[in-house]
């Protein structure tokens, strides 16, 4: 049963310790869930939790990184207030969110509800990928039976798409409408959900807001950095020995991170930071994974996602791919997606091949920037960011391969 608390540290219940914050201390099954964290904390309105919220600097954890307290306190002041627990995860790259929905899914409910408290929210809903569902729905019976929840939760299936899991994709798909992005004049936190005001935060944020909840912001704040507290789930693949999902802090060091997965499986050149719409960087041991630690590369951490490129592989040649892959998985709504992008992905390819004409560089440079701030959405955006990223961390590549070399062959 839910019980009303005064205070966001419950005693008898242990703050979990060290950087695994989330993986550590989850819970697939109720009575376990109860036993590590308690009940349910009630708050109220008037927005205390939106404060603690904003004490604690917890950001967005689906890729954008936006303040979190804001997005709430812009929908707290609308009315018929709809909130989505979104954990479509449309990146091939990412596990992220699924392994936290197996691992933890009381943790991320009980942020669910806790959202929907703080914004005094009508609807509830969780958006989430059909091989979650089953788990998801089987958590929700068990809270429905102990009578946990404050509102009922409706879900969701979202398409296996790229670009299903962006806002207004899913806004549209919760509507009942085809889940692809709209060119919006106004936000979701105004117009979303049938035209209500809608929260939408990445069932990770949800799972950190049931823990800031019962803890506090002090406590959050004891992982990561001052400008980017409290810790992340990566999900750490490529030439590494143990791919997976793994928890580490703001600012953690690129060797450290690769160092959670195993280490390199071979000597490494650079790593992909951010998934499919990040920036490639140089395999630096010391850099740290952080907003303002990657801001040189034109990166961010995104959503975690880091794929760790060897010296035997061609930086081209695997960029080329992934921006392929982004091209087709476009909504096609606009000129950008539907001829930019596919023109991209053929002009990169070109440029992989050993022998190429050498203004294939250019070209790519000039479709990067003719499908910017153009399309219905930021897919082409930021697959254009992706690919000016490429011509940067691989300039030496782009100059063997004009001369009919290949860097990676040699390197083998």
């Amino acid at each position: 049963m839910s019980v009303s608390v005064d205070t966001s540290t419950r005693p008898g219940v242990t703050a979990p310790a060290g950087r695994n914050r989330l993986l550590g201390s989850g819970a697939s099954d109720l009575a376990s869930h109860d036993r590590r964290h308690g009940a349910l904390p009630r708050f109220g309105s008037g927005g205390r939790l939106i404060g603690e919220v904003a004490d604690a600097g917890l950001t967005g954890r689906g890729g954008a990184g936006f303040p979190t307290h804001r997005k709430m306190a812009e929908v707290a002041a609308g009315r018929d207030v709809v909130v989505v627990a979104n954990a479509a995860e449309g990146e091939p790259a990412s596990a992220k969110d699924r392994t936290l929905l197996a691992y933890a899914p009381h943790l991320v409910l009980d942020g669910l509800q806790l959202a929907a408290e703080a914004v005094a929210a009508r609807h509830v809903h969780i958006y989430l990928r059909r091989s979650a569902t089953a788990g998801v729905r089987a958590a929700l019976a068990e809270r429905h039976a102990a009578r946990w929840d404050r509102l009922p939760v409706v879900v969701h299936t979202a398409p296996d798409t790229f670009v299903s899991g962006e806002e207004s994709a899913v806004v549209a798909a919760v509507s009942g409408r085809r889940a692809v992005p709209a060119d919006r004049l106004r936000r979701v936190s105004e117009v979303g959900v049938n035209g209500a005001p809608t929260l939408v935060q990445n069932v990770e944020t949800l799972a950190h807001l049931g823990l800031i909840a019962r803890h506090g912001p002090a406590w959050f704040r004891r992982q990561g950095t001052a400008d980017e507290p409290g810790t992340f789930l990566a999900t750490v693949g490529g030439a590494v020995a143990s791919p997976g999902v793994y928890e580490a802090p703001y600012g953690i060091r690129l060797a450290d991170a690769i160092a959670l997965a195993g280490g390199p499986a071979a000597p490494l050149r650079a790593v992909l930071v951010g998934g499919f719409h990040g920036g490639w960087v140089p395999a630096a041991p010391d850099l740290p994974v952080s907003r303002a630690g990657l801001a040189a590369y034109g990166a961010t951490p995104g959503a975690g996602v880091m794929i760790a490129l060897d010296t035997a592989t061609c930086g081209l040649a695997e960029a080329a791919r992934i921006v392929g892959y982004l091209a087709a998985q476009s909504a096609g709504q606009c000129g950008p997606c539907v001829n930019g992008l596919p023109r991209l992905a053929e002009t990169l390819a070109a440029l992989a091949r050993p022998r190429c004409d050498s203004r294939l560089a250019v070209e790519v440079e000039r479709l990067a920037t003719v499908v910017t701030g153009r399309g219905a959405c930021r897919h082409p955006d930021s697959t254009g960011r992706l690919a000016r990223s490429t011509l940067r961390a691989f300039a030496e590549d782009v100059t063997a391969h004009l001369s009919g070399r290949c860097v990676a062959r040699r390197a083998r």
